[in-house]
């Protein structure tokens, strides 16, 4: 039997069997809670993707300066590629397998070291984020849902699948994968207005003819992309040590219909926080929120221990409820006293900054203080839920000085002591788009 069918089965009889033997409500909930997605793997020849990836170069070679500079830039730090394929290693078989089920080039396979290092956590300076690099906008042009509890721009599946059906769109806009290349950087309506503008000077309107027209950075990306290409191609040739990512599944994904807190769900994994959040990028609170169409990836190896763990859990799956403030009186202290923790632990939940309080109308995650708040947050709570903070407000400092003797008060005139209010810009954080 093939090995991920034994999986399948093996999970499928361990929750059957671990449901009837829990005593408690919690137990039998946890157990419904999941449904195992397993992939069915066909056999490939290749026993390392990145054989899988060349048997698939499908884009036409550039070959000009600009590519011999980033080869030699990538060649010359092999720390950096180390770096770069051990985080790809989680996901690169996914996309691989998503590439070859549209019959698209896998060299776009690679896309990712370019605009994210592979980096899921990834955000530019123009707000893109994820292993794609959406843009909040087009993000929710395909289907990526951003709110309070998720951002899907960083999901593994979700961005993946958008940015393919993304690029497919563009080469088929365009008919050249080096121009789709460049609208996915630059954006199609930048593209077209270049082509428009060589066609009208008689021009040839391919990547390289109307480079003159792209930024830097655009005129940059489609060599950079050969550039990782040709190394994958023959890393022998540049003197590059190419990690082997091995032709199989990573993670598997897992359907669950409960709220459930990320620590806990690490915990049932028996994998810890850091490599959960690899694996699940896009959840932004401690509890991960939503129904049967939210999924949990895990490493294939952890699927069947955190279902047999979930079967035999006996307490509530979260600890984490809502409330929205009412007024600017409910205070981050006041709120910490009545649900049982403290100002730190709210703040470090909501990602509130210090020095800075709660607007009336939003809504935060709070501890559950009775076992009969069982209930899950609503989806209307979820697709609505928003924060907003503004400064602490010092009180003015009091004066110390004295009024002076009645009768020197009533020969001069009263002069009231203002102190002048200075309005600070708050600078903001940039955040590169790479991560070393």
């Amino acid at each position: 039997m093939h090995d991920r069918l034994k999986q399948a089965v093996l999970i499928a009889l361990a929750l059957s069997a671990a449901v009837p033997a829990a005593t408690s409500l919690a137990a039998t909930e946890a157990a419904k809670s999941v449904v195992l997605q397993v992939p069915v793997v066909e056999e490939y020849k290749e026993t390392d993707v990145w054989g899988r990836i060349r048997s698939g170069y499908a884009i036409p070679d550039v070959n000009n300066s600009l590519v011999g500079k980033h080869v030699k830039w990538y060649a010359d730090r092999q720390d950096y590629i180390n770096r770069t394929v051990g985080r790809a290693s989680l996901y690169l078989f996914h996309v691989v397998e998503e590439l070859e089920k549209r019959n698209m080039p896998t060299e776009l396979a690679l896309l990712p070291f370019i605009e994210s290092a592979f980096n899921p956590q990834a955000l530019s300076t123009a707000n893109a984020a994820g292993l794609w690099q959406f843009v909040p906008g087009t993000g929710r042009d395909y289907d990526l849902k951003q709110n309070a509890f998720k951002d899907d721009r960083r999901s593994v599946l979700a961005s993946t699948d958008a940015a393919l059906s993304y690029l497919q769109r563009l080469y088929t806009m365009f008919g050249d994968w080096h121009l789709a290349l460049a609208a996915y950087n630059w954006g199609e309506g930048n593209v077209q207005k270049a082509i428009k503008r060589n066609q009208a000077a008689g021009k040839p309107t391919d990547f390289e003819s109307l480079a003159e027209h792209m930024p830097a950075e655009t005129r940059n990306y489609v060599p950079k992309l050969q550039a990782v290409k040709n190394i994958v191609a023959n890393p022998a040739q540049y003197a590059v040590h190419l990690p082997a990512i091995s032709n199989e599944p990573y993670f598997t994904a897992i359907e669950k219909t409960r709220d459930i807190d990320l620590t806990l769900a690490a915990k049932l994994a028996e994998i810890s926080v850091d490599e959960f959040r690899a694996l699940n990028p896009q959840f932004k609170k401690p509890v991960i929120t939503g129904g049967e169409r939210t999924k949990i990836l895990l490493p294939t190896e952890n699927a069947e221990k955190f279902a047999a763990n979930l079967a035999s859990w006996t307490h509530a799956l979260s600890s984490w409820t809502t409330h929205k403030i009412s007024s600017a009186r409910e205070s981050i202290a006041s709120l910490a006293r009545k649900f049982g923790t403290t100002p730190d632990a709210i703040r470090q939940a909501n990602n509130i900054p210090h020095k800075s309080v709660l607007k009336a109308g939003s809504t935060i995650l709070v501890p559950k203080i009775s076992a009969s708040a069982a209930s899950d947050i609503s989806a209307d709570v979820i697709e609505n839920a928003a924060l907003a903070v503004e400064a602490e407000r010092t009180a003015p400092k009091r004066s110390n000085y004295r009024q002076a003797s009645s009768s020197r008060s009533e020969s001069k005139p009263a002069v009231s002591m203002v102190k002048a209010r200075i309005k600070r810009d708050q600078a903001g954080k940039s955040k590169t788009r790479r991560s070393n």
